[in-house]
């Protein structure tokens, strides 16, 4: 492999796996990260790239805010790791209160993780012993969505609807269902909406009824799917899944790993969509990246029944090490106050707004197909022809190509073959998401150059 070269500030690739990558293509051209601050990357060559991603839908707060460092190096001078199998800690007693009075409806119970495939998977298991000790042992059974991604560990990745990531470790446990998502762009079952009355959501009764409603369990979503590429639902979806969920005893699970803490606009997603679930999943912005940190938020009626005496032994029988670890709570704890104090989320609907309207101007070129998303999770899908939404060649990888050239005017983003996504921290201000947009334009207008010509090359130099 590669060895940086540099006074300290590089090392040997040959003892390290990243996620998701090829370690010798990395290797040619690593980008090697030293400090941030704001929105703002500076690699170990002193070179500044515009965070728009927020690391990885993380870094709600931004890099480098004073107040939660300051939580944090607080917390160090008391206490960074309590006994787990002998207590709790203050910092999570407090963080536990907090989240209980964000979260939608009743969902007032925190269970407290390392991060969000712990947090996808505790909920999926929480719901099967749910089932179990209400009577009803045989509902097992989980239904979710091709193209969404729930997490890495086994049970999460049973759950997820993506290809790529889950074939090299099949066969997994039975019992894990898919359908097809809301994508209303590109509709799998050849509607338009409205007139589809929303087959997607209506058929998830179907497909309940067929496995035998006393056998499924849980229904887990993600309310805006990333790996499917920003797919935002219909207004009335999770209207009718609600129903439908509720009609079979089937616990809601909304995956708001990436949505939660001010990401859509609202604190959740639920609250963006108008619709209370059984259970929540969170983490990533939850402590902004300072911390790992993940839980899950469940109802009082859920709740209830894993309180018990000893001998009844009814209690959750799940649990992780780091679980609750007071560093990360303090971490937490901040960041939250400081969404909620600064309004991050009405920020966040400000900025999504500014950044679609952008968007929308670079529609002229006629390689944005749809635009879709909520607060500051957008989505742009490349098309090769607007009216047919024909896409570009697979072995083009357009939007891959796209996010590759992005980074080399300095900006990072999220790109599959056929889109591109844009969710910068939520302290983003207007200049910088001028400057995102600008780079981004620039770079598409570069790899439309250099892959299918000059067409529309002048169209684009006018937005």
């Amino acid at each position: 492999m590669t060895t940086v070269i540099g006074s300290g500030n590089g090392g040997n690739f040959d003892h390290l796996f990243l996620d998701f990558m090829q370690m010798r293509e990395f290797a040619k051209q690593p980008l090697i990260i030293k400090r941030a601050e704001g929105v703002w990357y500076e690699d170990v060559n002193g070179d500044r790239y515009l965070d728009g991603l927020s690391g990885i839908f993380v870094v709600n707060v931004g890099h480098g805010n004073p107040r939660v460092i300051d939580a944090m190096q607080k917390q160090l001078h008391e206490v960074a790791f309590n006994p787990p199998l002998h207590s709790t800690n203050i910092r999570a007693l407090e963080l536990a209160e907090l989240i209980g009075s964000l979260t939608p409806g009743d969902l007032r119970t925190i269970k407290l993780f390392s991060g969000g495939s712990e947090a996808t998977e505790a909920a999926m298991k929480l719901a099967r012993q749910y089932h179990k000790q209400t009577g009803n042992p045989r509902k097992y059974k989980v239904i979710s969505l091709y193209d969404e991604y729930h997490g890495s560990t086994m049970g999460a990745l049973a759950s997820s609807g993506v290809t790529r990531r889950k074939v090299a470790f099949e066969p997994f446990a039975p019992g894990y269902i898919h359908v097809f998502p809301p994508t209303c762009y590109r509709c799998p079952y050849g509607l338009d909406y409205p007139n589809c009355e929303v087959l997607c959501a209506k058929i998830v009764e179907e497909v309940i009824k067929k496995e035998d409603p006393s056998t499924v369990s849980a229904f887990i979503v993600e309310p805006i799917s990333n790996t499917a590429g920003i797919i935002t639902p219909p207004e009335e979806y999770f209207r009718i899944i609600r129903e439908v969920c509720d009609k079979y005893n089937v616990l809601l699970i909304f995956d708001e790993v990436i949505t939660g803490f001010g990401r859509t606009g609202q604190m959740f997603a639920a609250q963006t969509f108008g619709t209370t679930p059984d259970i929540i999943c969170m983490g990533k912005g939850m402590a902004s990246g300072y911390a790992p940190i993940g839980g899950i938020a469940f109802s009082d009626k859920i709740g209830e029944t894993f309180l018990g005496t000893e001998e009844q032994q009814v209690q959750f029988n799940h649990g992780h090490t780091f679980g609750g670890n007071p560093l990360s709570c303090a971490a937490a704890i901040a960041t939250i106050n400081e969404i909620k104090n600064r309004d991050l989320p009405g920020r966040a609907r400000e900025s999504g707004r500014k950044i679609v309207e952008r968007l929308h101007e670079l529609d002229d070129s006629g390689m944005i197909g749809d635009i879709r998303g909520k607060g500051l999770l957008i989505g742009a899908e490349y098309v090769r022809n607007r009216t047919t939404k024909d896409q570009f060649e697979e072995k083009l990888r357009f939007g891959v190509q796209v996010g590759k050239a992005a980074i080399g005017k300095k900006l990072l983003l999220r790109s599959d073959p056929n889109w591109t996504a844009f969710a910068p921290p939520l302290i983003i201000e207007n200049s910088e998401i001028e400057t995102m947009m600008n780079r981004f334009k620039e770079s598409l207008e570069q790899v439309f150059a250099t892959t299918n010509g000059s067409r529309v090359t002048s169209t684009l130099s006018k937005a």
